[in-house]
């Protein structure tokens, strides 16, 4: 899954270790997301719009598959 996640934390100038004190989670699942390795549960992802004070949809954008052709 596509995500913003590196984009807003540096407009807000956080590390990823600030990011994932605010969240309760790892720095290195931080970079997991981010890196897009990892999706993050829904409980997860709906902390991060909370915290972005965003949309889930304007964090996350589904992968989209090129047709065959």
């Amino acid at each position: 899954m596509n995500n913003r996640l590196k984009e807003l934390r540096a407009q807000r100038r956080w590390t990823q270790a600030d990011l994932a004190d605010k969240l309760e989670v790892s720095r290195q699942t931080v970079n997991a997301i981010e890196k897009g390795k990892y999706d993050p549960s829904l409980p997860l992802a709906f902390k991060l719009a909370r915290l972005f004070d965003s949309p889930i949809e304007s964090i996350f954008q589904e992968e989209t598959l090129e047709p065959n052709r």
